[in-house]
């Protein structure tokens, strides 16, 4: 089995909430994380159609019934019956029990509209995303190239039952399409919408231009933006919102668009082997998606909230990524190449420059497998790419 990074903070956050909800996209393994860390909990899954029409029908029963003599519920997919945290507060709040109710949800917008409405100040949220390079790397399942490491992405199952990314993604894909966007919107082409889909990942690592989708797609402006909303709140993509400090030049002020997993921003771009992907036009985007959700995953692994950004200006200077702290930024780039090289860093030297920051905390992520000191800050191999915040002291 997997060791997950949360699994620690979950335990102790048990202990200081009644309810946690851990939510994420599905196949990430939010089912066999809080079965490992709550093995003596009741267990239920408002997908098995009986019991979620039980529930329905009768919430409070549904409570009694399953929440006697156990030290605690598991309650999986709640997104399917999230009106039910309403009567999950009464119980909290009649009967207090630290860490008794575990929710977890593949659809945040829905989990978090009702947890916002009947749990605030009862609930702690966690996100788990799919497998961290870190979490691979201490299972002995890292691939050795960067190339086969984003195909194969991070979903457990891939690296547990051995399937083929390649032909694991199309059928992961299908079942989102076909089930899930069923169930959260009224997408009535869903063929259409495949089509979306793939175009968000033609545009990975590049600032999101709407209009363009709208023209390439055939949808109007208010579609787009509804669909990009449900790609985020499924946790297919992710928006990377620019620094906006005024240093006395114009900034770009759009977000960039990037995918949680580059095994399925892969599969959407047909791309199938290392050789295809190595010679990809997008290959230095993908890699740039698949360091920066791989940061984001640090930081959610260790129950924190991301404080990533990028900058850029009107002239193309450009920072890929920013990590704000409240006394400093550190600025990462981040490079496809597996050979080291001095113009590396020459961005980071402009931008310190405008910042007048400091070299102890500039960093370049390469696809390379060394770690080096260099003058103007430190190249770090995409397998550690973990130390940047470790380093930093954001995560442990």
């Amino acid at each position: 089995m997997i060791k997950r990074k949360m699994a620690p903070h979950l335990r102790e956050l048990a202990q200081k909430y009644p309810a946690i909800a851990v939510l994420g996209p599905r196949q990430s393994g939010k089912t066999t994380l809080v079965k490992t860390v709550f093995p003596d909990y009741t267990y239920v899954n408002f997908e098995n159609r009986n019991i979620l029409e039980q529930a329905q029908s009768d919430p409070q029963g549904f409570l009694q019934t399953y929440t006697s003599n156990t030290p605690g519920i598991i309650i999986d997919e709640f997104q399917n019956f999230p009106e039910l945290t309403s009567y999950l507060q009464g119980f909290i709040d009649e009967v207090y029990r630290p860490g008794f109710f575990i929710l977890t949800g593949s659809q945040n917008y829905l989990m978090n509209k009702a947890i916002s409405q009947s749990l605030a100040g009862r609930i702690s949220i966690l996100t788990l995303l799919p497998l961290s390079i870190e979490e691979l790397k201490e299972s002995n399942l890292l691939s050795k190239e960067p190339q086969q490491a984003m195909i194969a992405g991070g979903y457990p199952r891939i690296y547990e039952q051995h399937i083929n990314p390649t032909v694991w993604y199309p059928d992961y894909l299908n079942t989102y399409v076909e089930r899930d966007i069923r169930e959260l919107t009224k997408v009535s082409q869903l063929s259409l919408f495949r089509k979306f889909v793939a175009l968000c990942a033609g545009r990975i690592g590049q600032i999101l231009n709407i209009t363009s989708l709208c023209n390439d797609t055939g949808i109007d402006y208010a579609t787009a933006r509804s669909w990009l909303s449900l790609l985020e709140s499924s946790y297919i993509i992710f928006l990377l919102q620019p620094h906006h400090k005024n240093f006395g030049k114009r900034l770009i002020k759009s977000p960039k668009l990037y995918f949680y997993d580059s095994g399925l921003a892969c599969s959407l771009l047909g791309i199938t082997s290392e050789q295809q992907l190595f010679t990809h036009y997008l290959r230095g985007n993908i890699f740039e998606s698949y360091i920066i959700s791989d940061l984001m995953k640090q930081y959610y692994n260790n129950a924190l909230r991301p404080h990533l950004y990028f900058w850029r200006d009107s002239h193309g200077n450009e920072i890929d990524c920013i990590v704000e702290k409240a006394d400093h930024l550190i600025p990462i780039e981040i490079k496809a190449s597996q050979t080291s090289n001095k113009m590396f860093f020459k961005n980071i030297i402009y931008w310190n420059k405008l910042t007048q920051n400091s070299t102890d905390h500039n960093y370049v992520i390469y696809a390379g497998n060394e770690n080096q000191t260099w003058k103007h800050g430190k190249i770090i191999s995409w397998k550690n790419c973990s130390f940047v915040l470790q380093e930093e002291k954001i995560t442990s």
